[in-house]
């Protein structure tokens, strides 16, 4: 069995925020003092106009707030988010204990942690990890903290939830829940080279040393075989696993 490659101890992430400036234009003085025929009879154009653009402009705009908003509820109730992907979180006040999952990463530049106590020392750590693609999370009741840092926002997963399962899972994806995220059975990963491939086959998300089944660093080809009663596999640095058997 091979050595778990790395456990980071935190990332520094700058932000840039650009802002932008928004002008209004003034309004166009007077032209001129007197009036016209001519100018009368534009002006009545413009009064149509208006009362007729603003009537269709309403109903327009109405359906399209309505859609907006319909959308912006959808995505929020697909999401479901349950807190932020930056921050340090009480663990029983901030955040309730549970299972979490964060999608999308990618350079290893999300950091998170679970830890007994806010020290901030070494000696705190309880797991931790920095993540390309997906990491699912399990916050104990024992633990006091949880710290994320670049990451993606957390949403809570349901562990009684079904899915689709996939026979071929991207090499740098994170952490897939087997049985919903990869389906069980023996894949393979060719190509990997310095033993910068890292998989692990796990019975939980605590990320304990305890909750490893197996894991192994590889060059060259990679085969190993998922149980369906593995937790989770997880895989970076890879190339992608393609379902063999």
């Amino acid at each position: 069995m091979g050595a778990k490659g790395k456990i980071a101890l935190g990332v520094v992430v700058s932000v840039v925020v650009i802002g932008a400036v928004s002008a209004n234009a003034g309004d166009d003085g007077d032209s001129g003092s007197g009036g016209n025929g001519k100018d009368s009879a534009a002006s009545a154009d413009r009064e149509s106009g208006t009362k007729s653009d603003t009537k269709s402009g309403t109903k327009s705009g109405t359906k399209a707030d309505a859609d907006t908003k319909k959308d912006a509820e959808a995505d929020k109730a697909e999401k479901k988010v349950a807190f932020q992907g930056d921050g340090d979180f009480e663990v029983g006040t901030d955040v309730k204990t549970g299972t979490y999952r964060t999608t999308g990463n990618t350079g290893g530049l999300c950091y998170w942690e679970r830890a007994k106590d806010a020290s901030g020392e070494m000696d705190s750590i309880l797991a931790n990890d920095n993540v390309s693609g997906t990491s699912y999370v399990t916050i104990s009741a024992g633990d006091k903290l949880f710290k994320s840092s670049g990451c993606k926002d957390w949403e809570a997963v349901d562990t009684k939830a079904t899915g689709t399962p996939a026979a071929l899972v991207k090499g740098d994806g994170g952490m897939h829940r087997v049985g919903v995220d990869i389906a069980p059975g023996t894949y393979k990963s060719t190509g990997n080279t310095d033993d910068l491939c890292y998989w692990e086959r796990t019975k939980d998300a605590s990320h304990s040393m305890e909750s490893i089944l197996a894991n192994n660093n590889v060059s060259g080809t990679a085969v190993v075989t998922v149980a369906a009663g593995d937790a989770y596999f997880k895989t970076t640095g890879c190339k992608d696993w393609k379902k063999t058997g």
